[in-house]
């Protein structure tokens, strides 16, 4: 409610269109709003912080854009439209094993705060198995409880790890009913208001005093706190001592505290999202990719994320997309809407006119006839060309590019008639129709395609990022062998990273900006991009003099360099930068021949580490030979790739014998 004699702040409640949303606490009328600033857009801001806002009157409100609630809600639409029976997502038990094994994994990646570095890190050193260890992580996961260590404690203290040892040998007895499910920590503000209940007799309503003075950190407020508090722990029989092991354990924490309230609801929000990435994993990673599609370094780390978790991205199709990412089976594929320069009602006219009675379109000529005009813009046809939407009836993407404008002029003018509500009256002569008409003499060249860079470099340029190959691939295992971390995780953990923190990684030069500094200093912007994402990495003065010659776009580099977050943006100050020494690509997959009953667990077990031992290009094959001589030919994934050399065949032919490789 808004006191009519604050005049100054009922006048900028009216202004923000702001309403009962502020209490003026007092009975003196507001007139001084030299701090408001009225901008050109007719907001209004203040240069006092909250504290003194609150004092005034005003309630402060937080709001958080987060997309937290509508990843659950797409993935709840994305399971029904796959054809799965929907599930309502209050009635998800929170006892679910394989969820706690999920979250025990560090598997975590988008799902709601439980997805940095260092909470997957803490999360598999804690192994939680109930929900009071992930309502207790969030809380504790903050600057406060870290510093003093209460995340690890924690973990290490349930699983036995730590001895749990109380606040005060007098008050142990006292405070096991409020600390026991935290094995002995404070973690939430209700356990302060309760431990002072207790212990000093105090109120509900002289408890959440207590509490808020200690969030204050303000030393007179906290000095008259004191006496009260020590004095009821006085009459309740504890000593002085007992008293100020607990207020030296009160005070700095509560300062940082969540309650538990805001931490459970947290926590319930986390569950969820594990859950579903746990029994949906389809479903949740075509919503969280659809919901960070406007974020190209979220979209690179969670197309990483599916792809380790065995699930294939398929690129745009005229045929099968929608305009959102959808999970279809047990794949994703990417929304129409994600292509550069491809609106809304394009996309809606494209599935309308295939959903019809004509069905899927057949080819080219056949999307360019039928499509009505909001989709035959030229800009439009080609980004889905470019983006390889047409791939699954006409592949060849030279082709149709050189051939789309004319395609698009053969049918366009008959068509606006058509809309005009002018039709050819001989248009039924011979069964022919006015689209079979319209494009008269327009045919898909017989051309080579595009060269693998120029292709991925369109593709890249319509989405953002490559989808149906990477010039990286086959180089997974070189990268990871040559750099510290992937760009991704780099981008992920940036703003946890220590200070001018220096970090190692490897990529691809895919930009070369030099320039000349005011002063007469050669320096340049060049972006390195892996597997995953890429980076702006700064290199000046000696740096630059040292790797200038070197910086040369599609060369394979190793940057080291100082991480610099400015705003949303992470960059590297690069150091130093070598050019790794890379062997040449063996076209030759390395074929290892075995009979059926060679593999065993073990025998599988110790080959996948040798093979990770020698990381190189070569693509590894495993041939499995039946009893009767039949071979099955399997393909080890990018990871396993691996550098022809004689110590690998050697590891090899000590495992299986001579005879599981050629002689060549």
């Amino acid at each position: 409610r808004i006191i009519d004699e604050a005049k100054g702040i009922e006048g900028l409640i009216r202004q923000t269109g702001v309403h009962a949303c502020a209490t003026i606490m007092g009975s003196e009328p507001i007139t001084d709003t030299s701090p408001l600033l009225e901008r050109t857009d007719g907001t209004v801001t203040t240069t006092f912080e909250y504290h003194t806002c609150e004092t005034l009157g005003l309630v402060k409100m937080d709001f958080l854009g987060l997309s937290n609630l509508t990843v659950i809600r797409d993935t709840l639409r994305n399971i029904e439209r796959n054809g799965k029976p929907a599930i309502d997502y209050r009635e998800i038990p929170l006892d679910d094993k394989e969820t706690y094994q999920l979250l025990s994994r560090g598997d975590t990646l988008g799902v709601f705060q439980l997805d940095s570095d260092g909470m997957r890190s803490l999360l598999k050193s804690l192994k939680p198995d109930n929900f009071n260890d992930i309502s207790a992580l969030i809380a504790l996961y903050r600057p406060g409880p870290m510093d003093v260590d209460s995340h690890n404690n924690y973990a290490k203290r349930k699983n036995g790890l730590q001895k749990i040892t109380p606040i005060h040998p007098e008050v142990a007895e006292a405070l096991a009913p409020v600390l026991d499910e935290t094995y002995g920590l404070i973690v939430y503000q209700e356990q302060v208001q309760s431990s002072a209940r207790i212990l000093a007799g105090y109120s509900l309503g002289r408890a959440d005093v207590l509490r808020r003075a200690m969030g204050k950190k303000k030393p007179e407020v906290l000095a008259k706190e004191q006496v009260p508090f020590f004095a009821g722990m006085k009459e309740h029989g504890y000593s002085e001592e007992a008293a100020q092991a607990v207020w030296d354990i009160f005070v700095p924490f509560a300062g940082y505290a969540f309650n538990k309230s805001h931490s459970a609801a947290y926590g319930l929000i986390s569950y969820w999202t594990a859950y579903l990435k746990t029994h949906y994993p389809v479903e949740f990673m075509a919503a969280l990719l659809q919901n960070e599609r406007t974020n190209k370094d979220k979209t690179a780390l969670y197309l990483g994320e599916a792809r380790r978790m065995g699930i294939q991205v398929l690129p745009p199709d005229v045929n099968e997309s929608v305009l959102e990412y959808s999970a279809v089976g047990d794949v994703v594929r990417f929304g129409l809407g994600a292509i550069r320069n491809v609106g809304d009602q394009p996309v809606a006219d494209i599935i309308a006119e295939r959903s019809g009675p004509r069905g899927k379109f057949v080819n080219f000529m056949d999307f360019i006839r039928r499509v009505p005009l909001s989709a035959l813009n030229r800009r439009l046809v080609e980004s889905l060309i470019k983006a390889g939407a047409f791939d699954s009836i006409d592949p060849n993407r030279r082709a149709l590019y050189q051939i789309h404008e004319a395609a698009i002029d053969s049918v366009v003018g008959l068509k606006r008639k058509q809309a005009e509500g002018q039709f050819d009256l001989f248009s039924d002569v011979d069964g022919g129709d006015a689209e079979d008409m319209g494009d008269a003499g327009v045919t898909v060249p017989d051309v080579e395609e595009w060269d693998k860079k120029t292709k991925l470099n369109f593709e890249r340029e319509m989405l953002g990022l490559y989808v149906s190959d990477h010039p990286l691939s086959g180089m997974q295992a070189v990268l990871a062998s040559l750099r510290e971390m992937s760009i991704a995780h780099l981008i992920d953990r940036a703003k946890t990273m220590p200070d001018r923190m220096q970090v190692t990684i490897a990529g691809l030069v895919t930009g070369v900006d030099r320039r000349v500094s005011k002063k007469g200093n050669a320096w340049a912007i060049v972006t390195i991009e892996d597997m995953e994402s890429s980076i702006q990495c700064m290199f000046f003065g000696k740096v630059y003099e040292a790797a200038a010659a070197d910086l040369a776009i599609d060369t394979v580099v190793r940057i080291r360099g100082m991480v610099e977050v400015r705003d949303e943006s992470v960059s590297l100050r690069a150091t130093e930068m070598d050019v790794p020494t890379l062997e040449a690509v063996d076209e030759r997959p390395l074929v290892i021949t075995l009979p059926q009953a060679a593999l065993n667990r073990a025998h599988v077990m110790q080959l996948g580490q040798i093979l990770t031992n020698h990381p190189g290009y070569c693509e590894v094959k495993l041939a499995i030979v039946d009893d009767k001589g039949n071979a099955q030919v399997l393909t080890f994934g990018d990871r396993f790739r691996v550098k022809r050399d004689t110590s690998l065949f050697a590891e090899i032919k000590i495992l299986f014998g001579p005879s599981c490789l050629p002689a060549a």
